[in-house]
């Protein structure tokens, strides 16, 4: 698709297979962003990809697990390869294993982090010189509001987040130099099918809706709010 490339705007959104994540990526579609999504399931992607494409976005699909070492290189690899640039790259891709602390598993707690962790340290790594080369670029990293109010049983996972805000902050400092701007967004309870399965007697009415977050991340990703870049900006309903 590089015959094409300098003419699109390209959003990779991680975990862009289903709530919050393939809420984005309409949002930006809509707007014109051809879109890269990646998540584990082929079939979730490949629906996805088709409601997208029915809407005529340009988007191209990857099924890979974050959690692994190499996975965050290949997956702006692949982006480059298709559209030779990425202008917005969303950190969405994330578990939330629901234990306490002392009583979390060794494997649960190394894939949490692996996913939340090194994941999004590992996308931003490898598009870092891609944005360095194209005059910058924009990370939205998502966290939560249990980086700062854990609910009971996701103190880990809350813990992870806080690193993703702190990270936010550093990246968007050593960012300003080279146009890169990064911002996280710190989410309530938003209606995805994670929240279904762990606190499915949360009621609608306190749950935020996907395309509510997928907005703030569009806003966000404007180049006008560049002031702003290394904040964690809280939505919650």
């Amino acid at each position: 698709m590089q015959d094409t490339a300098s003419k699109l705007r390209v959003c990779v959104v991680t975990g862009g297979s289903s709530g919050i994540g393939l809420a984005t990526a309409r949002r930006f579609a809509a707007d014109g962003y051809a879109l890269v999504i990646c998540g584990r399931d082929e079939q979730r992607l490949a629906a996805a990809a088709g409601e997208l494409r029915a809407g005529d976005a340009a988007v191209v699909t990857l099924a890979v697990d974050l959690a692994e070492r190499d996975a965050g290189g290949r997956l702006i690899d692949f982006a480059v390869d298709e559209f030779d640039r990425v202008d917005v790259l969303v950190n969405n891709a994330g578990i939330a294993p629901l234990s306490a602390a002392h009583a979390m598993s060794d494997e649960d707690f190394e894939s949490l982090m692996a996913t939340n962790v090194r994941g999004v340290f590992a996308t931003t790594k490898a598009v870092w010189p891609v944005m360095r080369r194209q005059g910058g670029g924009a990370i939205v990293n998502i966290s939560s509001l249990s980086a700062r109010d854990p609910f009971a049983g996701l103190g880990v996972y809350g813990a992870s987040k806080a690193w993703v805000e702190l990270f936010t902050k550093a990246t968007a400092a050593e960012g300003r130099e080279h146009a890169i701007r990064v911002f996280g967004v710190a989410p309530g309870a938003v209606d995805t099918p994670l929240l279904e399965r762990l606190f499915p007697d949360i009621p609608a009415e306190a749950r935020l809706q996907p395309e509510a977050v997928a907005e703030l991340i569009y806003r966000l990703a404007d180049q006008r709010l560049a002031d702003a870049t290394g904040q964690t900006v809280v939505i919650r309903k």
